[in-house]
């Protein structure tokens, strides 16, 4: 689980512009970094299948975020993938 000191370096990382807070890019960046610990705890806890759900509505949710940008701005979704280092 991120706190709110890491959430608040992810938004400064990837805001749009100084009041930007839950654009696309900072939403998509925040997912990922919360996908990122649930995998390393699902790696210790295998059988803890109430996280995995909870992982796989946060890949579901990153997705609909991610198709949202390439639909609609696609110099947008291309910077965060590779800011991100995500494949497509």
């Amino acid at each position: 689980m991120l706190n709110l000191k890491e959430k608040q370096k992810i938004i400064e990382k990837y805001k749009l512009h100084d009041t930007d807070t839950g654009s696309a890019e900072v939403q998509v960046a925040i997912l990922t970094e919360s996908i990122k610990d649930l995998t390393e705890h699902l790696k210790k806890h295998a059988k803890d299948n109430h996280s995995r759900r909870g992982l796989l509505k946060m890949v579901a949710k990153r997705r609909t975020l991610l198709d949202h940008l390439s639909k609609r701005y696609e110099k947008r979704y291309a910077a965060i993938i590779k800011k991100l280092g995500l494949k497509k």
